[in-house]
């Protein structure tokens, strides 16, 4: 029996202790949006870290703690895992079967908020730890742990925590499990991720809602004003208008583009269930996968003015709002894609405010580095098919902290169920695939140890 294997054999032989100690993790709230046990779950951390065998301290930042922990082997190389501990608010509680803070066991899943997002899967990094130091006593290679408590809440206290700790968060590559599998059943290996910002615009001209025939044709209507302004940003086929939006979009690889050939994607499916059939573009496979990974984009999320309750109310509004939302892709710099549509709107409303709320840069990690491989051929291994490789997901995290701050190969594999109700009632971990999620790592973990070419 090879050491990896007598590893894999304890963490057989544990399940039970482990999902003990999921839903320990559970039972203790942590909503970064209200504070709600944030800091009473961050010091159980550190309890499980240190029953493990590692250094682990809660460490404040400019908001809610983070927590770190270690365990140093001389002379080998060093994996970072990150994650977050902090949950969704739980919403209608009338919507959950089981109260979401106590974890329930039902048809092979444990329910409760965070069982997916993220605690289970940051815990299965800590147990796969567990697994080497109690069957061996030690670690093929050194590891830390950076655990995050404002995920939810967009991290905004992240990158000053790291600018600030660059030293100690110092490592070889980042690996992090956050989100489903796919949905086809196989693993899935992410190399990057889009970023975000989020822009308000409001104009606001008149001192109140005024009667729409004796004012209609004197004073300005803030709703259709800020209609032709929105006009100006982004035309019928979806191109953004914004001067410079795109020069700084990273082409696709050749490596990319020929990931993109393998990756299952039903076009179909992904529509069925969210809009109507017959509305919206027609999307060849190759081209939806480009757009949803590669290419940025301006999504008007809210946008109100005036009156809209029933009935009507014939009026002109004193105000409108719109709010943006624009997923960037690498190499794109969210401060400087809020600085042009602030000259844009000064030049086509000025009397228009521009506000941002929140931002998050974009991510990217190159599929042909040797690690990259390397990580590929450990998942491989340990789910026994070939897992799909994914260049960027569409969605938004905290990953460029690792990239660009601390400048490492950062890479991420969902451990997931994709029916995992994350941010929804009823959220929910499959325990077989948090037992595999634990036995992944435990691959990953070996072969970061045994992998030559750093």
């Amino acid at each position: 029996m090879s050491s990896l294997d007598k590893v894999i054999s304890w963490i057989d032989e544990t399940r039970e202790q482990s999902i003990e100690k999921l839903a320990r993790l559970i039972s203790q709230p942590s909503v970064s949006s209200t504070g709600e046990g944030v800091d009473e779950c961050a010091q159980l951390l550190v309890e499980m870290l240190t029953e493990v065998g590692l250094d682990a301290k809660v460490m404040p930042t400019k908001g809610l703690p983070a927590v770190y922990a270690e365990r140093i082997a001389p002379g080998t190389p060093t994996v970072i895992f990150y994650g977050h501990y902090d949950v969704q608010p739980v919403g209608d509680l009338s919507l959950w079967e089981t109260p979401p803070f106590e974890p329930d066991i039902r048809n092979g899943r444990m329910y409760g908020r965070g069982t997916g997002d993220n605690k289970g899967q940051l815990l299965t990094h800590i147990i796969a730890v567990d697994a080497f130091l109690k069957t061996y006593g030690e670690l093929p290679c050194s590891v830390k742990f950076l655990l995050d408590g404002e995920e939810e809440s967009g991290s905004p206290n992240l990158g000053d925590f790291v600018e600030e700790n660059k030293e100690l968060l110092k490592a070889d590559v980042c690996y992090f499990a956050d989100g489903p599998i796919h949905y086809s059943g196989r693993p899935q290996v992410v190399f990057g991720c889009r970023g975000i910002i989020d822009v308000e615009i409001v104009l606001d001209e008149n001192i109140r809602d005024c009667h729409s025939g004796h004012y209609g044709a004197l004073i300005p209507n803030p709703a259709w004003r800020l209609v032709h302004l929105l006009k100006t940003m982004k035309d019928a086929g979806g191109k953004v208008l914004v001067e410079g939006f795109y020069d700084k979009v990273r082409p696709i690889t050749p490596a990319e583009e020929e990931v993109l050939k393998h990756i299952p994607f039903d076009v179909e499916s992904y529509f069925e269930g969210v809009r109507y059939p017959g509305t919206g573009p027609e999307w060849d496979r190759i081209e939806a996968l480009k757009a949803h990974m590669f290419q940025p984009t301006m999504t008007i999320t809210g946008l109100g003015s005036g009156y809209t309750g029933e009935g009507v109310a014939t009026i002109v509004p004193a105000k409108a709002v719109c709010k943006i939302d624009m997923r960037l892709v690498a190499d794109q710099d969210p401060d400087e894609i809020f600085e042009l549509i602030e000259k844009h709107v000064k030049k086509h409303l000025p009397e228009a405010k521009v506000s941002g709320h929140g931002k998050m840069y974009p991510s990217r990690t190159e599929l042909e580095l040797p690690i990259s491989q390397a990580i590929i051929g450990a998942v491989k291994r340990a789910w026994g098919v070939d897992p799909v490789v994914v260049p960027s997901s569409g969605a938004s995290c905290p990953e460029y902290v690792f990239t660009q701050i601390l400048e490492m190969p950062t890479i991420s594999v969902p451990y997931a169920n994709p029916d995992e109700n994350n941010h929804a009632p009823n959220e929910n971990f499959d325990l077989d695939l948090f037992i595999q999620g634990i036995k992944t790592t435990a691959h990953v973990i070996d072969t970061i140890a045994k992998h030559e070419e750093w």
